[in-house]
């Protein structure tokens, strides 16, 4: 048990995140299960809000997330994430580009 006053009110913290913690990522993976089976957009919706939440809180690395959102996604094949056509890339203009005139000095 801890004896400093700092070190009891971390013991009380880190009680509290851990139930926290732990309700977040078992609703996170029960989603993940019932998007897995049912295959619909609101089972994968909802279940990509709480990776995207388990990742906020850190309960999750962010890069585990995408790659758990990209195989949900290939589940209900998505057709409204289609590639945007890709536009011919635009030149830029450039402002003052004429140089400025200087008064000739006098020898």
């Amino acid at each position: 048990m801890p004896v400093l006053k700092h070190a009891k009110k971390k013991l009380r913290q880190d009680k509290v995140r851990t139930v926290r913690n732990k309700k977040l990522k078992e609703l996170f993976k029960k989603l993940v299960k019932e998007a897995r089976a049912k295959k619909t957009k609101e089972a994968v919706s909802v279940a990509f809000s709480t990776i995207d939440k388990a990742a906020k809180h850190h309960l999750l690395h962010k890069n585990k997330a995408a790659r758990m959102k990209a195989s949900l996604s290939k589940l209900i094949g998505d057709k409204a994430t289609v590639k945007k056509e890709e536009k011919a890339p635009t030149t830029k203009k450039t402002k003052g580009t004429a140089k400025k005139k200087t008064s000739s000095s006098k020898k």
